[in-house]
């Protein structure tokens, strides 16, 4: 009679460790899985939060192109270049504006960028030299600004 209870512990020992393993395995999987597509995110992120900076300092100096061509002749063919090329850059920085609205759901990250664009807009609006370089400063701020408000989001948490 003692064999068949050892029996029957082993048994049992063997499906409770078996039970116990298998639901440590699937915990272990899923934090994997987790931390697989939280990664994912955080380089998604990375590679669009500085794709829209290097956009909208390109999309910045190509309005200030376009404003100085705008004073030294607007009907000529330079000014003409150069606010096609402002267009095409302002098309570009909002075409990442949109990847990071569908890649963050923090409204202040959102708003940053929002701000960042529409400050770099209002560059070539200026009436004179020094209002031009208020708005080109406030568009190189308000990009800093962006930058500033999404670092958090793509920092790697400390390991504990």
């Amino acid at each position: 009679m003692e064999a068949i209870w050892t029996s029957v512990v082993a048994v049992g020992g063997t499906l409770l460790g078996a039970v116990v393993t298998q639901v440590f395995q699937r915990l272990a999987s899923r934090r994997g899985e987790l931390f697989a597509r939280s990664e994912a995110l955080r380089q998604e992120r990375m590679a669009t939060f500085s794709a829209f900076a290097a956009a909208a300092e390109e999309y910045r100096h190509g309005q200030a192109d376009r404003w100085y061509r705008m004073r030294q002749d607007p009907g000529g063919q330079d000014f003409v270049t150069a606010r096609d090329e402002a267009h095409r850059l302002r098309t570009a920085t909002r075409q990442v504006l949109y990847r990071i609205k569908l890649l963050t759901d923090d409204p202040e990250v959102i708003r940053a960028a929002e701000r960042a664009y529409a400050c770099t807009r209002d560059v070539s609006t200026a009436g004179d030299q020094p209002e031009r370089d208020g708005l080109d400063a406030r568009a190189r701020d308000a990009i800093e600004a962006f930058v500033a408000r999404a670092a958090p989001l793509v920092h790697r948490p400390s390991p504990r």
